[in-house]
């Protein structure tokens, strides 16, 4: 989320929904202001396609929906409502619906130099208030690095795990599938420079 707001000072959430309609650029809603959405490297495309392929494929998700960077989550109703860059939701209400992710169980960012501090802090702290919520999943463009911070069955207590190697695996228990760390960074080439957008 870009920090600077941009046009009218002060938007309803109708209003909002009406300006995503027809603006060819996106934009986050955040208490009345609009942000709007940096374009992303081609790593960051690349890795987004990947993961959200992989989700796809799994069996277990079969009856759920995997959606990416241009379909926007209500965090919290009337305040909040940003494009993470990959969602996954088995939720019948969100299957039906047309624009609006409400019961995310899975939410996974890619992270960018311009929006790490923004993925790690200020929209974990938002995700978690989603009660549907079970995993939040952040992937690093840069090296080999994945995080992945866990609901406790029940609670509202979270677990925390990093990997690091491409042998690494990480499971989603609650869902009944496992991501490679190898599969996820099959094919991303690290050793080229490319610049983020402004």
């Amino acid at each position: 989320m870009n920090a600077t707001p941009v046009g009218k000072t002060h938007l309803t959430v109708e209003e909002y929904f009406k300006l995503e309609e027809s603006s060819e650029i996106r934009h986050e809603f955040y208490k009345g202001q609009i942000y709007d959405m940096a374009g992303s490297s081609l790593r960051h495309n690349r890795l987004v396609r990947k993961i959200a392929g992989m989700l796809e494929s799994q069996p277990a998700n079969e009856r759920c929906g995997v959606f990416t960077e241009t379909v926007k989550v209500e965090v919290v109703k009337n305040i909040y409502y940003p494009y993470p860059d990959v969602v996954l939701t088995c939720h019948p209400f969100d299957l039906q619906s047309q624009f609006i992710i409400r019961q995310p169980s899975l939410i996974v960012e890619v992270l960018s130099k311009s929006s790490v501090a923004t993925d790690r802090d200020y929209k974990w702290e938002e995700y978690q208030k989603m009660p549907s919520l079970l995993y939040y999943l952040l992937v690093n463009q840069y090296k080999v690095g994945v995080e992945l911070y866990a609901r406790v069955e029940n609670t509202d207590q979270w677990t925390y795990q990093r990997y690091i190697q491409l042998e690494d695996v990480v499971v989603f228990p609650r869902l009944n599938f496992e991501l490679a760390i190898g599969a996820i960074y099959q094919g991303i080439n690290f050793t080229t420079t490319e610049e983020e957008p402004a």
